[in-house]
């Protein structure tokens, strides 16, 4: 048996008064049974207060996460708000820990961390829960996908990247167990009938595309030719502000087959002093691309209907939901910041216990027509877990 429960404070200013607030809500919503682990998201603001680290110290199991930059639970959304997702169980177990900072080989960083509890069980988990850092300059989500799968290839992999409201995501960081560090990645490994199920909103059917092109040169998340033309200078001449927030974009790989009910978009965030377009994503050399342009409405009514799909789900204990930071801005630019958060809200049902975060880049199984699934990274997306 799983139980759940989402928690949360607003208290950032006084760690006892959080931690109160904390203990009296967990005493209130569930009884802890054998086995437990807590899912944190929260505003930077409440590390630098302390109260992160209080309520993690005194709460009688791990905790692991990231920061972000508004999230929602049953009840309560906002921007300078702390939320914990609570899983507990008598027959499944949770096993977490962090990796090392990452050198030049990602893979060294993080089986160490990772083979710590593979020796300790002698099955491979069932679910993967995983919250990198968001290094977009060092490593894409991709790597860290590749690398997870390369060690757990039975495991389902779902998590999110860190984030933060910062102009620049500088602040952003993951946490284990009250620590916040800047380039490590916490986990979790479930082991058991946690019976993981998974929802993915992208695109609506009426998103508008344009700007047909090619990818000629690029090298895991940079674009550096597009149609044989420097990625910057082509996407400026192209119509495209220099200075951009994000620009979402549809990605087909040379070995594109219909068998992906999925599509792959990436987001371009920045550009190198080269010229080279940084996307969230990896992108293949000879990919071809679309560029798509979302509007509030679209954005909403994929999580809409997803959450949807989640109220028809049997045997429903909670959701985690992670949502692409490029959808809040896309929002923000419209007078609507939490529109989105309100619509998972509004939508869910009111006895479904859930977490709803934004995120620096989303990590969820994707479906194949044959129903079969592959572990991916996504950008623009919305991404949900029901245990």
């Amino acid at each position: 048996m799983l139980k759940c429960t989402s928690l949360h404070t607003f208290e950032i200013d006084n760690p006892d008064v959080a931690l109160e607030e904390i203990k009296t809500r967990l005493t209130d919503s569930i009884v802890l049974l054998e086995n437990t682990v807590g899912i944190i998201l929260c505003h930077n603001e409440f590390i630098t207060s302390g109260v992160m680290k209080h309520i993690c110290d005194n709460m009688p199991f791990d905790i692991v996460g990231t920061t972000t930059s508004s999230s929602a639970v049953n009840g309560a959304f906002g921007n300078l708000m702390l939320s914990l997702f609570i899983m507990t169980s008598d027959d499944i177990k949770f096993k977490t820990g962090v990796t090392e900072s990452p050198g030049e080989n990602l893979y060294d960083s993080i089986n160490p961390a990772y083979e710590k509890i593979l020796s300790e069980e002698p099955e491979q988990p069932e679910l993967a829960l995983i919250f990198p850092p968001l290094l977009f300059d060092q490593f894409s989500g991709d790597a860290y996908v590749d690398v997870t799968k390369s060690i757990l290839p039975k495991a389902s992999i779902f998590g999110s990247l860190s984030v933060d409201d910062t102009l620049n995501f500088e602040e952003s960081g993951t946490i284990y167990n009250g620590v916040k560090t800047k380039d490590t990645m916490p986990f979790v490994f479930c082991y058991g009938n946690i019976n993981p199920r998974f929802l993915i909103a992208t695109l609506p059917p009426d998103t508008a595309m344009s700007l047909y092109a090619k990818v000629t040169s690029a090298s895991n998340n940079l674009i550096h030719e597009i149609n044989h033309i420097n990625a910057k200078k082509f996407l400026v001449d192209a119509g495209i502000p220099e200075i951009m927030t994000t620009l979402p974009i549809m990605v087909a790989s040379p070995e594109h087959t219909n068998d992906e009910i999925v599509p792959v978009v990436r987001v371009i965030a920045n550009f190198t002093d080269e010229g080279s377009a940084v996307l969230g994503g990896d992108v293949k050399e000879g990919s071809t691309i679309t560029l798509l342009r979302f509007t509030m409405e679209n954005i909403l009514s994929t999580s809409k209907y997803k959450t949807e799909e989640v109220n028809k789900m049997p045997d429903i204990n909670g959701i985690l939901a992670f949502s692409c930071v490029s959808r809040l801005i896309a929002l923000a630019a419209t007078g609507n910041e939490f529109a989105e958060l309100q619509t998972v809200r509004n939508t869910i049902n009111n006895d479904i216990p859930y977490l709803s975060a934004y995120s620096g880049g989303e990590i969820c199984p994707a479906p194949a027509a044959d129903g079969s699934l592959s572990n991916r990274f996504h950008n623009y997306s919305m991404v949900i877990l029901a245990v």
